[in-house]
Parts: C-alpha cells; structure tokens; sequence
C-alpha cells in the first residue's frame, strides 16, 4: 500500500494535477491540506472517475482538508476530541476545517493542517502550540492500532530543516516550544517516517517569492507520524519534488510513503 500527504493549495486550481500524480506515483490513499472549498464545491467528479472515494471538510475557502482512497473509507471524523477552537477578538471562536479522519487500507489516517501561528506575539501563535499539544494528548491513546498523523505541520523541527536565514520567512516554525512540541509526538510513541528514510537535507515547501524553489530556498515542514504499529510496516519514502515544477503547481511537495500487511 502506498499512501501520501500533500498541501495542494487549492485543489479546484490544482484538481489535474493532484489526480495525474495520483495515477502518476499509484497511490492509494491521499490526504490533502488546504484545499481551499467545501465540500459542495470539491472538484469530487475527476477523483471518483480515477476511483476513489472521498472524504472532505471545508468551511470556507480558506484551510479544509480532505482524504483520498481506492482502498476504502469508512468511519470518518471530521476534528479530533479536544481539537481547538480559534476566532479573532470580537468574533465567536469555532473549530476550523484543521483535521480529516478516516479508516483506509486498514489504517486510521488523520490530515492535518497544523495552524501557521502568523507571528510570535499573535494569538494564532498560541492556539498553534494548543493545537499541538491537544492533538498529541489525544494520539497517545491511539498507539495500539496503525494510526498515520500526516500533513503541513508548519513546524521546522531543526535547523537543516529551512535553508539559511529561513527562520526569517517562518519565525513560528522554529521556537524551541514549537519544535519541543512537535518533538512531543515522538514521547507519545510515534515515529516520523520521511526523516527515518530521507534523514539528509530535503525540504517540502518552496515559497512562490523570490524564485525560492529554483534556488533551492526551502522548508521541510510536511511530515508522517506513525504509530509503531504502523511504523513496522513502513518500507520506504520520498518527497515528489517534480509536483512542484511547472506551471500551477502547488507551493508544497507530496509525501509519499510505502508499507507492507497494511490491512
């Protein structure tokens, strides 16, 4: 079983290629981040000819997250127990469309879209570090079953994780909280599976300014979480950087990962 996750920033914009790759690489589960709609206006026809089924949670046109499989989906969740809520001062505070889950192939797999933060004095940056922590409070009792926690985490784990002087360009994305945070997931018994299969320098995020995927100006901040129960089935993974050439492509690349008994 081959399973991905990829920020595809607009999947309306980018439906074409999002389904051409999943034909392309042959993969049977797909979680997406930002995709920009609700469910309504999801582009569902162009994934279900391609067979799959879809899974989709959208507000607005800003963040939703969905999920993709031709090997079943059932039992979905639309946010996680506990799973924050954020609104700006004056305005009532809701759960954004942040997380996706679903049972496919045999594994329960969540897309995440990990709040950016905005800035370090900005509320957004403490519902952030909420959100993280929730989330790791509730996957610690997931670890008896194949779980897979997949998306844009917006967390730089270390610093070869951006390229030099990127801690400018995401400020939020490198705190010592941030990455303690992010780190806490490994304590809860999960491993991150591109990092133990690509463990050199590879980044998954180009900002559109300042030519910064030609020049090789990136981040590594979309990442694979797998429970042990999952994590022995891993076989291999990689970072589709050719998603991230050519005209219309998404600001983020896939990331894949291979397992074996998955169901």
């Amino acid at each position: 079983m081959r399973f991905a996750t990829w920020n595809v920033n607009s999947v309306r914009a980018r439906v074409d290629r999002v389904v051409d790759f999943l034909d392309r690489m042959q993969v049977d589960v797909l979680a997406m981040q930002e995709i920009k709609c609700k469910p309504a206006q999801f582009p569902a026809e162009a994934f279900e000819a391609a067979g799959y089924e879809l899974a989709v949670h959208g507000l607005n046109q800003w963040n939703g997250v969905a999920i993709a499989s031709r090997v079943g989906l059932a039992d979905v969740r639309t946010q996680f127990p506990g799973q924050p809520a954020f609104g700006k001062p004056g305005q009532e505070a809701i759960v954004e469309a942040r997380a996706i889950g679903a049972t496919a192939g045999g594994i329960d797999i969540w897309s995440l879209y990990v709040p950016n933060g905005r800035g370090l004095d900005d509320p957004h940056y403490r519902y952030k570090l909420d959100f993280l922590d929730r989330l790791r409070t509730e996957a610690e009792g997931w670890t008896d079953r194949p779980v897979a926690l997949v998306g844009d985490w917006n967390v730089a784990p270390t610093d070869e994780d951006l390229y030099p002087g990127g801690e400018a360009e995401a400020p939020t994305h490198v705190t010592p909280e941030v990455r303690e945070a992010f780190a806490a997931f490994e304590g809860a018994g999960y491993t991150e599976l591109s990092r133990r299969f690509i463990p050199e320098q590879a980044f998954t995020y180009w900002d559109y300014k300042q030519l910064r995927f030609p020049r090789g100006e990136g981040l590594r901040i979309d990442f694979v979480y797998a429970s042990q129960a999952l994590a022995s089935m891993a076989t291999g993974a990689l970072i589709d950087r050719e998603e991230r050439k050519g005209k219309g492509a998404s600001d983020h690349a896939p990331v894949i990962v291979d397992l074996k008994d998955a169901a």
